[in-house]
């Protein structure tokens, strides 16, 4: 390759780092975004199904159709929310992970005709301030 050559690949392989850089500070998961000083943040959430006269049930009781919470989703802690967890990728990551996560969960589990949504209580501890408390809730299910 010569000499040219190597300036512009050069040139387009900081080009593609930096604007992975950039957009990664307005993405809901920053993984090409380096942070000087992480977050040292926690979460944990407790999920529960949503029936027709309005009771919840917790994922991690019988579920028709077999499912389990921990099979169906098994990414960044996600199948064990009942644990207090290092929210690794960041607090709005993991939330927007699990947002995601209920609703996939809520589209993909065709043998539960019983659940109406999926709900997610999650406790949010962000760089050691008071716990807060959000709700997640899926799309309604089909």
């Amino acid at each position: 390759m010569s000499y040219r050559g190597r300036r512009l690949a050069a040139i387009g392989i900081v080009a593609a780092q930096l604007l992975l850089i950039v957009r990664a500070y307005s993405a809901p998961i920053d993984t090409f975004g380096f942070q000087m000083f992480p977050e040292s943040s926690q979460w944990r959430a407790d999920i529960f199904r949503v029936l027709p006269d309005g009771n919840r049930v917790d994922v991690r009781e019988p579920w028709p159709g077999g499912y389990r919470w921990e099979q169906l989703v098994d990414a960044r802690g996600l199948g064990s929310p009942s644990t207090l967890h290092h929210a690794d990728a960041g607090l709005d990551a993991t939330v927007h992970l699990l947002d995601a996560a209920l609703d996939w969960v809520a589209a993909n589990t065709p043998e539960d005709a019983v659940t109406i949504a999926l709900i997610a209580e999650v406790t949010v501890i962000h760089n050691g301030r008071p716990p807060t408390t959000l709700v997640l809730t899926s799309a309604p299910r089909p």
